[in-house]
């Protein structure tokens, strides 16, 4: 006879299907082999082979399939428990999202992950928590009645028998069923008391929130009725703690990242203002090298004023110097050769003007002038500018020794004067120069005019100034052009020997 076969719901085996004797007995109008003593023995299904020779008892008939009322009930658990990993699944794609949107900000978060916790696990009010230096302090709740929320907003250190108090040593979720039969409550523990009272719960779910496996938090969902969370959950709020860590982290470096981005801002704004200082030193450095020794501009610009080349009135030395026979040669000389001697002449008297601190007022071909005692005060200004003379003289000798090979005849000539004068910059926007006006200015002017070649004019006034640390020769009296009286002059001829 050809067999059928069905499917077994739950174990999904196909099994073999019999005729039972009773459709035996409507198809053949007979019984089924062996079918009466199957009667008498008790109505096994199936004839046992060997009964009569053993005398054992026949095997147990196999298990029946499951009844239709079994089968509804065990599909009914399965969809919930499909439903369930949906919800969980939906829960945390929606708190990823938050995380997406909200980069570095918790608040949002936390909020979604207390609200999908709540919901699935149907719990009343949640809190997440931070641990710090043994206390606890909530970061983010939902649902809380205010003064709970308030309560636990500060930071506080739970008692050992309290479900926060118990995961600080435990580091293990904490499930408690009623709040009211824990010890915490029955000890009068201040915080649990507070929770009862303020909040009504009675049952709860803490979950510590592990960062390398020390206590960073707590995850924390109520209930204000008696009714256990199931394990599946429990797991949920685990799964919710876990991300709360890892958003934690992440918006920790995303802000490190922001505050050495800010930090870079602000260092390249700082680097850009400290460029624009130092060209603008520098633009003023340039300006006043210009007229000025560098020592001299260095002074003023560390200073960071240019006050100093503001008007005004003091007493100054000026030294005036120009080449005997230079109209003449430029006449009569090719344009580069006037250039050459002029950059050998400078050279020379620049050098001397540096290391004796002197002011450059100004040079026109080749006259210069020097002044001493401004903007820098100097000791003695008379003496510096005799001292400064003496070496020009001497570097200039040099000098007219080699034009004179080359049928060049040229001289030099000094004159020096000591008295008080206006001071400061004129000119205009982009060329200034420092000048200095008054009378002693135009003396040292005319004691340079009639200075023989080789020869350094000095007026009474420096005379009196120098006259310990140098030899002069007396030269005649001179009705210099401005000047109402002549004026007697000396010729300084070499610094005095130390016995």
């Amino acid at each position: 006879m050809r067999r059928r076969a069905f499917v077994d719901v739950l174990g999904g085996a196909a099994a073999p299907w019999r005729e039972t004797p009773d459709l035996y007995r409507i198809k053949h109008r007979s019984d089924p082999p062996g079918g009466s003593e199957m009667r008498r023995r008790g109505g096994s299904e199936h004839p046992i082979k060997g009964r009569r020779a053993s005398g054992r008892k026949a095997p147990k008939p196999s298990t029946a399939a499951p009844s239709i009322a079994e089968l509804q009930k065990q599909v009914g658990t399965l969809t919930r428990e499909l439903k369930e990993a949906n919800e969980r699944q939906t829960a945390t794609a929606e708190v990823l999202q938050v995380i997406n949107r909200s980069p570095g900000e918790l608040e949002p978060v936390f909020q979604a992950m207390l609200a999908s916790a709540m919901r699935i696990c149907d719990a009343n009010f949640g809190i997440l928590f931070e641990y710090t230096d043994g206390t606890f302090r909530a970061l983010s709740s939902l649902g809380v009645p205010k003064a709970f929320d308030e309560h636990c907003r500060q930071a506080r250190v739970w008692g050992p028998h309290t479900g926060l108090g118990q995961i600080v040593g435990t580091k293990q979720p904490v499930h408690i069923l009623d709040v009211r039969e824990q010890r915490a409550y029955a000890d009068k523990d201040p915080n649990r008391i507070a929770a009862v009272e303020m909040s009504g719960m009675r049952t709860i779910v803490v979950v510590p929130m592990l960062k390398g496996g020390e206590l960073v938090g707590a995850f924390s969902i109520f209930r204000q009725e008696v009714r256990a969370f199931t394990d599946r959950q429990i797991e949920l709020v685990g799964n919710f703690a876990v991300q709360a860590v890892i958003a934690i982290e992440n918006a920790r470096l995303l802000n490190e990242l922001r505050e050495r981005t800010e930090e870079v801002v602000k260092l390249n704004q700082q680097l850009e203002r400290r460029v624009a200082d130092q060209v603008g030193e520098i633009e003023r450095m340039s300006r006043l090298r210009r007229f000025l020794p560098p020592q001299v501009a260095d002074l003023i610009v560390a200073s960071g004023s240019e006050k100093q080349l503001e008007s005004h009135r003091r007493e100054i030395t000026a030294l005036f110097c120009d080449l005997r026979g230079f109209t003449g040669f430029t006449e009569s000389a090719d344009a580069e050769d006037v250039i050459a001697l002029l950059r050998e002449y400078h050279a020379a008297i620049g050098e001397k003007i540096i290391k004796y601190s002197g002011t450059l007022e100004r040079y026109a071909g080749d006259g210069v002038m020097v002044v001493f005692n401004d903007p820098v005060p100097v000791e003695n200004p008379a003496l510096q500018a005799v001292l400064m003379a003496l070496e020009m003289r001497d570097a200039i000798v040099a000098l007219t020794e080699t034009w004179h090979r080359l049928g060049q005849d040229i001289g030099f000539g000094i004159g020096i004067a000591h008295g008080f004068a206006t001071l400061g910059t004129i000119g205009f926007e982009g060329r200034f120069d420092y000048a200095a006006i008054g009378t002693v200015s135009n003396v040292a002017s005319r004691l340079c005019d009639e200075a023989k070649p080789g020869q350094i004019l000095i007026s009474p006034r420096v005379l009196m100034k120098v006259e310990n640390a140098v030899t002069v020769e007396p030269v005649d009296e001179f009705a210099l052009k401005g000047i109402r009286r002549p004026l007697a002059a000396y010729n300084v001829v070499s610094v005095k020997t130390v016995n």
